[in-house]
């Protein structure tokens, strides 16, 4: 089991100190995931509710996904970063933004979900080549 890790939003107002490894680490390629995280999918650990601590003030906002499940949405109020959220089908769970433990070397997701919604150029895979 790993030390706790520490999430935050881009102005650091909002944080998410998670003990231990999480349960899952997923990507999401649905639309409201794309939507949602501005990118071409959303990678995001989820953690048990009773291993975090949240720190700072979050706006919420709730969505209905395509098969009908409502997640919570908690972000930063100052910078608009979204940094956890949960599943009201799962309130034990949290999940976290992966980004925003702004941790290069956290583990690699091992579910991804909506593929049928990637994009077609986008390719997850390990031990890629750094260009920059």
């Amino acid at each position: 089991m790993s030390d706790v890790r520490r999430a935050t939003c881009a102005c650091g107002q909002l944080a998410i100190e998670c003990a231990g490894d999480p349960v899952r680490i997923s990507v999401c390629h649905c639309l409201n995931c794309q939507k949602r995280s501005g990118s071409s999918f959303a990678a995001q650990a989820r953690f048990p509710e009773d291993r975090v601590t949240i720190t700072g003030n979050a706006k919420q906002w709730s969505k209905a996904g395509d098969e009908g499940g409502v997640a919570v949405f908690n972000f930063c109020p100052e910078c608009g970063s979204t940094v956890f959220y949960r599943a009201v089908a799962q309130p034990e769970l949290v999940a976290v933004a992966i980004g925003a433990f702004a941790e290069p070397a956290f583990p690699q997701p091992d579910y991804s979900v909506y593929e049928s919604r990637k994009h077609a150029w986008v390719e997850i895979v390990g031990d890629g080549i750094d260009r920059f």
